[in-house]
């Protein structure tokens, strides 16, 4: 079966086409995750984007220096897409002052004169602070400094709120987590997504990895073992605890290895593929260790299938037996997990 990036969805973003898995570079933040020399992880760079994977996500330790570094040794800078963060933890007068500041700050560690896609977060919702700050981040794209804004970790509530409040066409992204185990964006924020023309960039779609044939037939791993990513810990938490068993979790991968072999593809692509399938996501975003542990390869066979009525009742079946349909109460809206 032969791949290329060719082969890749894309869909429009702002005033950019993007492809539809993004590369995250949140494992950057912390030696937990391994490390590489950074020579070395720019080179896992340049091989992501040789296969079609041009829109890297976050901005983690030191993520947006390294893809700054990068970018700038390209002949066409323009053609790789950086999306970076500015995440509000405590409170903070939003003034014309500070926002331009950051926003100039992660210009200059990205080695840019335009930031891409700025995704906003911020954490206290009683502090309604976060529309004032979002008015100035919309004057500094109207001055060029910004050319995308999105959110990230919003609530369905918020998300409506904002997209109404600044006009049809600003907010082009809401990153949030979605994936077979974590399914709150089917409530409320698929709607709000349609009916603001927003799209989301969904990460945890893998759960760290667990959603993949290495877990298949395994037995359910220590959640403090020294063996474990703190992704792995954080979703292995999650399926245990908020959305069923072990035991469950066992079934649906052998669910999806079925599927999989009926298209010839691993139980990634077909988990990845599952959430791809939903019109209110634009992009996957999938975390890569660069120069520990990537899978840009097996990635590319995302593309190029459907999922059948028969796919995807077989994993409704399994769906039902878990909590997931009710952990947009347990555990609340997209978002609240941080909160």
């Amino acid at each position: 079966m032969s791949h290329s990036k060719s082969s890749l969805e894309t869909f429009q973003l702002g005033p950019f086409i993007v492809p539809r898995i993004w590369v995250g570079l949140w494992q950057l933040s912390s030696n937990a995750w391994g490390s590489a020399p950074a020579a070395k992880i720019r080179q896992g760079m340049a091989r992501h984007v040789e296969l079609g994977y041009n829109a890297f996500a976050d901005h983690y330790g030191s993520a947006e220096i390294l893809f700054g570094q990068y970018r700038e040794t390209l002949a066409e800078p323009t053609t790789v897409l950086g999306a970076t963060k500015w995440c509000v933890f405590r409170q903070t007068e939003p003034s014309r002052s500070v926002v331009e500041d950051v926003v100039r700050e992660r210009m200059t560690r990205m080695r840019t004169t335009s930031i891409d896609l700025l995704q906003f977060h911020w954490q206290d919702y009683s502090d309604e602070g976060y529309l004032p700050a979002l008015q100035i981040l919309q004057d500094l794209q109207h001055e060029g400094l910004i050319s995308a804004v999105g959110l990230c970790n919003f609530n369905t509530i918020r998300t409506d709120e904002i997209c109404t409040q600044l006009g049809p066409g600003f907010i082009v992204s809401n990153q949030v987590q979605f994936s077979l185990i974590d399914t709150r964006p089917l409530h409320g924020m698929a709607d709000v997504c349609g009916r603001h023309g927003v799209k989301l960039l969904t990460y945890g779609t893998l759960c760290g990895g667990f959603l993949s044939d290495k877990w298949l037939q395994q037995p359910e791993p220590d959640l403090y073992t020294g063996d474990l990513t703190p992704s792995q810990r954080k979703y292995l938490d999650v399926i245990l605890k908020a959305w069923g068993s072990w035991t469950l979790f066992q079934s649906l991968l052998a669910v999806l290895r079925e599927i999989g072999d009926r298209h010839s593809r691993s139980i990634a692509n077909i988990a990845t593929r599952w959430v791809l399938d939903h019109p209110f996501v634009g992009a996957v975003i999938i975390g890569a260790r660069l120069g520990v542990s990537e899978h840009p390869d097996d990635n590319l066979h995302v593309f190029g299938f459907t999922l059948s009525e028969h796919d995807n009742k077989a994993i409704e079946a399994v769906l039902e037996q878990s909590n997931g349909r009710r952990m947009i109460s347990t555990i609340g809206d997209c978002g609240a997990e941080y909160r």
